[in-house]
């Protein structure tokens, strides 16, 4: 799964790549780089200072007690984080370096006087510039969408309100469920429309329902919020408390329908094909003609629906609560989702609530680096196209190359080597590493993105038309055959994914370059542990964890093992999911081992790999010492980088309820419990805090 999770992009992106499976790290936010490096093999000496590895090593922690702070800790202790940031490390290096470049490229097209009508530098100028002209915002406040909440307002009946709804997931956010065209899970060739269980605004059902301190006051500050939303719409105090409270109400129901995310996780258990009118004899109080034809959709034969009693609940609903209510309802989370594109006042009133009371930061970042991300993510195959002109360093591609087809080389070695797997199975699994594809770099073909308007006259009207733009996109592939070129992330984006029903690997050119090395590339120790081990071992292991090992080399749903080899796996993978389920991230609160388990096994699988294939460069045959660090220390050490990030605990708590990711500690420190050369290499010895005896060390692949 991905390296990053999304901050600056708009709602229905963040939907869509939500619903994607496959990335590799979910943190608050979705971040390119540019990397300025050459790619020539460092020598031992640095001529652009001391050497990162060593200079972040803090000495008064022993490694084998909590090595990512070892490994970690003074640059934490020099670099505190900024008020306007939920954490600080190598991710936000990065954003710092993205933005400084995307800012360049925006304002020198907002700088244009005559830029073609259409162009991308007028697409790219013109969103920059109303996003910036906070005089024009601030003066129109939610002016802007009035009509949209009008139109709501105007809702008379329940077909009324599915025109609403549908507009509402065109445009802005996803109320009452999730809706969206991918790969159909057993026929990875074919497009299929999926639904799916949806329209909570807390990041997960948990926070409706948990008891500790940290949930009860998220709900307490959640119906604050709705009930402040609610007069900025304009409502008096009496009726908006009444609102707040009907919609919290609302929300909690539909909480408590919604299948646990650990629950989501098994592909088979949420795969439901339905005939259109089966999924009209399942919940017939939703209008599926009208609200599928409003979205675009036409001629829908069949459907996969996730969780099929959501669905039945939901139907019951629409009945159940008044018409009043679910206009309230819709009406929210219509400005919630554009609430950020809107004057100040609106903004932050979201932002005291999701990024303060949810994440714990202080105050937000400068409007233009607001800006500049949201202009990133609208409009992104654009600015892509001008950072691989400019920006992506030569032989990039080559080396990333290089590291993958290491990695795919060690991954058929260990396959074949392994001894619980039998040789039936074996034949299998190394037919699907070897049909694995690689893309890396930058697509081969860019979106066009010709027919999506973007003016000087609404920033929130253009933020609003790039949704549209985008869903209609999705929604158009229905019928058509799957384009498996198609790439689901920029070249200028610090982050890539696996995905299975195309049984591929998508790594973005940007990924070769490590803070602290930007003046040459970073010796191979570094690399095989950030791009070898938590890029590409950690993604092709995602075919082969629990989710992943249930499709086949053409990336159809099918189950390609042996019984007994499934009993096998199995009894590994609870190993792992019980050795998570033991650590606590943040006050009593422990990591839910079963939800995580995936990205824990490809953390596990990505180290690994990366290690063996670093064991065969000349670095490590050679045991060349770098800054009085040897080829292991050094591997290990970049590791750890690899997930420098030091968070809030708000935000730690945030991640543990709803991300599918353990904390960066936990990615650092559990896999690296598993493994003996990292016991050898710091002397890990029985009585250290991250000590496992052999009998619990988690070994799969």
């Amino acid at each position: 799964m991905s390296r990053l999770t999304i901050a600056t992009l708009n709602s229905k992106q963040i939907k869509f790549i939500l619903q994607m499976k496959t990335y590799k790290f979910l943190l608050p936010a979705f971040v390119a780089l540019i990397a300025m490096v050459d790619c020539n093999r460092p020598t031992a000496d640095s001529e652009s200072g001391p050497d990162a590895l060593a200079a972040h090593i803090d000495s008064t922690i022993t490694p084998g007690d909590d090595f990512f702070l070892f490994a970690n800790g003074k640059w934490f202790k020099e670099n505190p984080i900024p008020a306007s940031e939920m954490y600080n490390g190598i991710f936000q290096i990065i954003q710092d370096t993205v933005n400084a470049q995307v800012r360049n490229i925006c304002e020198s097209a907002a700088a244009l006087d005559k830029a073609e009508p259409g162009s991308a530098k007028q697409k790219i100028g013109d969103a920059f510039y109303t996003g910036m002209d906070s005089i024009s915002l601030n003066a129109a406040g939610i002016e802007p969408v009035q009509k949209y909440l009008d139109q709501i307002d105007q809702v008379q009946d329940l077909q009324s309100f599915f025109k609403e709804a549908a507009f509402v997931h065109l445009t802005a956010a996803s109320p009452m469920l999730g809706i969206y065209v991918g790969q159909d899970d057993k026929i990875s060739s074919k497009n299929a429309v999926n639904i799916y269980q949806g329209g909570l605004s807390l990041p997960d059902r948990d926070y409706y329902f948990a008891t500790d301190d940290r949930a009860k006051t998220v709900r307490s500050e959640f119906v604050n919020y709705i009930d402040s939303m609610f007069t900025i719409m304009g409502y008096d105090a009496t009726k908006a408390s009444a609102a707040a409270e009907s919609v919290m109400k609302l929300e909690t129901d539909l909480a408590k329908a919604s299948r646990k995310r650990e629950d989501t996780r098994d592909p088979l258990k949420n795969y439901t094909k339905l005939s259109f009118k089966q999924l009209n004899d399942l919940a017939p109080n939703l209008d599926w003609t009208l609200f599928s034809s409003e979205m675009g959709f036409s001629q829908i034969d069949t459907v996969i629906v996730g969780q099929p009693e959501f669905l039945t609940a939901l139907n019951g609903y629409l009945k159940s609560y008044p018409l009043s209510v679910w206009k309230d309802y819709l009406k929210l989370h219509f400005l919630d989702g554009v609430a950020s594109y809107l004057d100040d006042h609106t903004f932050m009133t979201s932002f005291n609530f999701y990024s303060k009371t949810l994440r714990g930061i202080e105050e937000p970042r400068p409007r233009w680096k607001r800006v500049v991300g949201t202009t990133n993510s609208l409009l992104g195959d654009l600015i892509g196209q001008v950072y691989v002109e400019d920006y992506l360093p030569k032989g990039t591609k080559e080396k990333l190359e290089e590291i993958g087809n290491a990695i795919k080389d060690v991954y058929a070695e260990r396959i074949k080597n392994l001894d619980w797997m039998t040789e039936e199975t074996k034949v299998k699994a190394l037919h699907k590493l070897d049909a694995m594809i690689m893309k890396v770099g930058y697509p081969d073909q860019w979106k066009d993105l010709s027919s999506l308007q973007i003016d000087r006259s609404s920033y929130v009207q253009n933020v609003m038309n790039a949704s549209e733009w985008y869903t209609r996109y999705n929604i158009s592939k229905y019928g058509q055959p799957v384009d498996r070129k198609e790439w689901h992330m920029q070249p200028q984006t610090y982050n890539a994914y696996y995905n299975p029903s195309n049984n591929e690997i998508v790594v973005p050119g940007c990924n070769i370059m490590v803070p602290g090395y930007e003046s040459k590339m970073a010796d191979d120790a570094i690399l095989y542990a950030i791009i070898g081990g938590s890029t590409f071992g950690h993604e092709m292991t995602h075919g082969f964890d629990d989710q992943g090992s249930k499709y086949d080399e053409k990336g159809n749903l099918n189950n390609w093992w042996t019984p007994e080899d499934s009993i096998r796996f199995y009894s590994k993978t609870k190993m792992i999911v019980e050795q998570f389920d033991g650590y606590v991230a943040v006050d009593s609160l422990h990591i839910n081992g079963d939800m995580t388990q995936g990205e824990n096994i490809a953390d596990l699988g990505g180290i690994m790999m990366g290690y063996e294939a670093f064991q065969k460069r000349p670095q490590y045959e050679t045991n060349e010492i770098i800054a009085g660090l040897s080829p292991d220390q050094r591997f290990f050490l970049g590791y750890a980088m690899a997930w420098m990030l030091n968070m809030r605990p708000e935000a730690v708590a945030n991640q543990v309820r709803s991300d599918v990711h353990s904390p960066a500690k936990f990615r650092v420190n559990g896999p690296l419990a598993d493994m003996d050369a990292f016991y050898k290499t710091f002397n890990v010895k029985e009585g250290d805090a991250m000590w496992r005896p052999d009998s619990l060390r988690v070994k799969i692949w």
